[in-house]
Protein backbone atom coordinates (compact mmCIF):
# COMPACT_ATOMS: atom_id res chain seq x y z
CA UNK A 1 0.00 0.00 0.00
CA UNK A 2 1.43 3.34 -1.07
CA UNK A 3 0.37 5.30 2.02
CA UNK A 4 1.27 2.67 4.66
CA UNK A 5 4.35 3.62 6.66
CA UNK A 6 5.11 -0.03 7.48
CA UNK A 7 4.94 -0.99 3.79
CA UNK A 8 7.37 1.86 3.12
CA UNK A 9 9.70 0.52 5.82
CA UNK A 10 9.60 -2.96 4.25
CA UNK A 11 10.27 -1.42 0.81
CA UNK A 12 13.21 0.54 2.19
CA UNK A 13 11.69 3.93 1.33
CA UNK A 14 11.17 4.96 4.98
CA UNK A 15 13.84 4.75 7.67
CA UNK A 16 13.88 2.04 10.32
CA UNK A 17 16.27 0.54 12.82
CA UNK A 18 16.24 -3.16 11.93
CA UNK A 19 16.71 -5.69 14.69
CA UNK A 20 16.08 -8.89 12.67
CA UNK A 21 14.13 -10.16 9.69
CA UNK A 22 13.18 -13.36 7.95
CA UNK A 23 11.69 -14.00 4.53
CA UNK A 24 8.19 -12.91 5.57
CA UNK A 25 8.62 -10.66 8.62
CA UNK A 26 10.62 -7.65 9.76
CA UNK A 27 11.48 -6.48 13.30
CA UNK A 28 12.58 -2.93 14.07
CA UNK A 29 12.81 -0.51 16.96
CA UNK A 30 9.61 1.48 17.51
CA UNK A 31 10.10 5.14 16.58
CA UNK A 32 7.85 6.07 19.54
CA UNK A 33 9.11 3.68 22.23
CA UNK A 34 7.51 3.25 25.63
CA UNK A 35 10.59 1.40 26.92
CA UNK A 36 14.13 0.77 25.72
CA UNK A 37 14.20 -1.84 22.94
CA UNK A 38 10.43 -1.48 22.32
CA UNK A 39 10.23 -3.36 19.03
CA UNK A 40 7.62 -3.83 16.32
CA UNK A 41 7.39 -7.02 14.29
CA UNK A 42 5.43 -6.82 11.05
CA UNK A 43 4.66 -9.07 8.12
CA UNK A 44 6.35 -7.92 4.93
CA UNK A 45 3.01 -8.25 3.12
CA UNK A 46 0.25 -5.80 4.04
CA UNK A 47 -2.51 -7.07 6.31
CA UNK A 48 -4.72 -4.70 8.28
CA UNK A 49 -4.84 -6.71 11.52
CA UNK A 50 -5.19 -10.16 13.07
CA UNK A 51 -8.57 -10.63 11.39
CA UNK A 52 -7.16 -10.73 7.85
CA UNK A 53 -3.56 -11.90 8.25
CA UNK A 54 -2.84 -15.14 6.42
CA UNK A 55 -1.80 -18.13 8.58
CA UNK A 56 1.69 -18.36 7.03
CA UNK A 57 2.38 -14.67 7.75
CA UNK A 58 1.04 -15.12 11.28
CA UNK A 59 3.46 -18.00 11.88
CA UNK A 60 6.43 -16.09 10.44
CA UNK A 61 5.72 -12.96 12.46
CA UNK A 62 5.28 -14.89 15.70
CA UNK A 63 8.45 -16.89 15.02
CA UNK A 64 10.32 -13.60 14.66
CA UNK A 65 8.68 -12.25 17.84
CA UNK A 66 10.08 -15.27 19.68
CA UNK A 67 13.51 -14.94 18.02
CA UNK A 68 13.81 -11.26 18.97
CA UNK A 69 12.54 -11.91 22.50
CA UNK A 70 15.17 -14.63 22.93
CA UNK A 71 17.82 -12.31 21.46
CA UNK A 72 16.97 -9.64 24.03
CA UNK A 73 17.06 -12.22 26.79
CA UNK A 74 20.43 -13.68 25.79
CA UNK A 75 22.23 -10.46 24.79
CA UNK A 76 20.62 -7.91 27.13
CA UNK A 77 19.41 -10.03 30.04
CA UNK A 78 15.82 -8.88 29.55
CA UNK A 79 13.58 -11.34 31.37
CA UNK A 80 10.30 -9.41 31.41
CA UNK A 81 8.44 -8.44 28.24
CA UNK A 82 4.90 -7.79 27.11
CA UNK A 83 3.72 -8.99 23.73
CA UNK A 84 0.92 -6.71 22.56
CA UNK A 85 -1.18 -6.52 19.41
CA UNK A 86 -4.10 -4.23 18.73
CA UNK A 87 -6.88 -4.75 16.18
CA UNK A 88 -9.03 -1.73 15.38
CA UNK A 89 -9.11 1.89 16.45
CA UNK A 90 -11.03 1.17 19.68
CA UNK A 91 -8.25 -1.27 20.61
CA UNK A 92 -5.62 1.48 20.10
CA UNK A 93 -4.43 0.34 16.68
CA UNK A 94 -3.01 3.48 15.04
CA UNK A 95 -1.12 1.99 12.09
CA UNK A 96 -3.39 -0.27 10.08
CA UNK A 97 -0.73 -2.76 9.02
CA UNK A 98 -0.78 -5.73 11.39
CA UNK A 99 2.06 -5.59 13.90
CA UNK A 100 3.15 -7.02 17.22
CA UNK A 101 4.80 -4.97 19.96
CA UNK A 102 7.60 -6.42 22.05
CA UNK A 103 7.74 -4.18 25.12
CA UNK A 104 10.56 -4.87 27.57
CA UNK A 105 9.43 -4.25 31.14
CA UNK A 106 11.17 -3.81 34.47
CA UNK A 107 9.94 -3.72 38.02
CA UNK A 108 8.68 -0.23 38.83
CA UNK A 109 8.96 1.08 35.24
CA UNK A 110 5.66 2.97 35.67
CA UNK A 111 4.40 2.12 32.19
CA UNK A 112 0.68 2.68 32.14
CA UNK A 113 -0.24 -0.72 30.72
CA UNK A 114 -2.60 -2.09 33.34
CA UNK A 115 -5.98 -3.77 33.05
CA UNK A 116 -9.02 -3.39 35.20
CA UNK A 117 -10.39 -6.86 35.86
CA UNK A 118 -14.04 -7.77 36.34
CA UNK A 119 -14.38 -10.99 38.36
CA UNK A 120 -18.09 -10.26 38.68
CA UNK A 121 -18.49 -11.26 35.02
CA UNK A 122 -17.66 -14.89 35.82
CA UNK A 123 -21.35 -15.55 36.46
CA UNK A 124 -21.98 -14.63 32.79
CA UNK A 125 -19.49 -17.11 31.33
CA UNK A 126 -22.06 -19.79 30.43
CA UNK A 127 -24.26 -17.23 28.68
CA UNK A 128 -21.27 -15.67 26.97
CA UNK A 129 -20.27 -19.01 25.47
CA UNK A 130 -23.72 -19.83 24.05
CA UNK A 131 -23.42 -17.76 20.83
CA UNK A 132 -20.02 -19.35 20.17
CA UNK A 133 -21.41 -22.89 19.95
Amino acid sequence: MDDCIFCKIVAGTAPSWKVRENEHAYAFLNINPVSRYHTLVIPKAHFVNIFDVEPQALREVMALVQEVSNLYRSKLGLEDIQIIMNAGAAAQQTVFHWHVHIVPRSQGDKLDIHWTTHPEWRSDFDTMLEPLQ
